[in-house]
């Protein structure tokens, strides 16, 4: 450790921190990674009549099309990703043309079993929006039927993951969800009752509300990534560390469950912005002091407060079912509290067991990386406000 410390000792400043500076931008990918996001398909199965199951899906579709599949957490990791990019420049009849010469591999990848048996679907709806602000996906609706075989009881979906993830819902007739589950690996659902009442252990749907918390912040949530490293990079000691992750994290809780049970809401015109500006906050405060202040606890939960309206986003898409409210939320507030952890104990590896005792680690490390993350979040506050096309 001395001889490696030594040696990056002895590496002139200014390059360090330029060097640093682009590893973390290319690191968090670029500014518009919203457009390249890869989103689930959100699929909604009812059943219209004894006889007939219905799908009704919304999705990126250019990403289902140009086939950038679960195997990624953003379009430009995949080989594909010009395609996908060209795509996103059409127009409603050139990306419906585009469509219907895909449409034989897409029902495909749509799987609808009874029992051992495939339900055939063929698509009876389409919807398709125009180009729009490319910063962000567009997503296209389409909706497909099919016959349910005689004395079918029950059904399973499954998609394609080449296609991306999907999450699949079972509408009830108050308009919430009896059933929502987050599918990534191609494996089918569990058996869906025709007639209704099919139900999930509490404890299978927090383990699958872990994983989904866990994946919004690694690898996906990169704004919430940088917020975190923002802390991490003030302060790498543990206790002051460990309250303000934990004022964030009682903050996210709250404003998530107020506005899962619909007492408070915003729109993500509004929240997503405000999250850029509090990326923003923090790294500027890294570079103003080199002292904690005895409030950053109390900013960092407010800022942990419109993290949570953005979090609601990702819940409120995934229609979480009513009977397992709790459960759910507890189990996305676990992975989401391990993602930030993870991203914690990646900095402490990467630097802070290294060099945060050094006289240097201020100059050489927080604050080139805080200009870095402040800049970046900058970016983000132009982009979502739409100040730039």
């Amino acid at each position: 450790m001395n001889l490696f410390s030594r040696a990056i000792n002895q590496v002139p400043a200014g390059l360090l921190m330029s060097l640093m500076a682009a590893v973390l931008v290319f690191a968090s990918g670029a500014p518009g990674a919203r457009a390249h996001e890869i989103r689930p398909a959100i699929v909604d199965l009812t059943f219209p009549d004894r006889n007939a199951v219905r799908l009704e899906m919304s999705l990126i579709l250019e990403a289902a099309l140009a086939e950038i599949g679960v195997a990624h957490a953003d379009t430009d990791d995949s080989p594909n990703a010009r395609r996908y990019d060209d795509l996103r420049l059409l127009d409603e009849a050139g990306l419906a043309a585009e469509f219907d010469r895909f449409r034989t591999r897409f029902l495909e990848g749509v799987r609808l079993k009874a029992g051992e048996e495939s339900i055939p679907l063929e698509i009876v709806e389409t919807g398709f929006e125009p180009v729009g602000d490319t910063d962000f996906a567009r997503l296209s609706r389409i909706t497909l039927q099919g016959a349910l075989p005689p004395g079918a009881t029950e059904v399973a979906y499954s998609f394609d993951p080449a296609f991306g993830p999907s999450v699949v819902r079972v509408p009830d007739i108050e308009g919430a969800y009896s059933y929502s589950v987050y599918l990534d690996d191609g494996s089918p659902s569990a058996p869906i009752p025709v007639e209704g009442g099919l139900s999930l252990s509490a404890g299978q749907v927090f383990l699958d509300y872990i994983g989904i918390g866990f994946t919004h912040i690694v690898p996906k949530g990169l704004d919430h990534i940088l917020f975190v490293v923002g802390l991490f990079l003030l302060s790498p000691r543990l206790k002051p560390l460990l309250i303000q992750i934990t004022a964030f994290t009682v903050a996210h809780s709250v404003t998530l469950a107020l506005a899962m049970l619909g007492v408070i809401s915003l729109p993500a015109s509004i929240v997503e912005p405000l999250i850029a500006l509090s990326i923003v906050y923090i790294a500027i405060e890294n570079l103003a002091t080199s002292r904690l202040s005895p409030w950053r606890p109390f900013v960092v939960f407010g800022f942990g407060l419109l993290h949570g309206l953005g979090f609601a986003g990702v819940l409120t898409e995934f229609g979480l079912s009513p009977a397992h409210f709790a459960s759910g939320l507890i189990g996305f507030n676990v992975g989401v509290e391990a993602g930030q952890l993870a991203v914690v104990a990646g900095c402490y590896a990467l630097f802070g067991a290294w060099f945060s005792d050094r006289s240097w680690y201020r100059a050489r490390v927080t604050m080139p990386m805080s200009l870095a993350i402040g800049c970046i979040a900058i970016w983000w506050v132009i982009e979502r406000t739409g100040l730039i096309a």
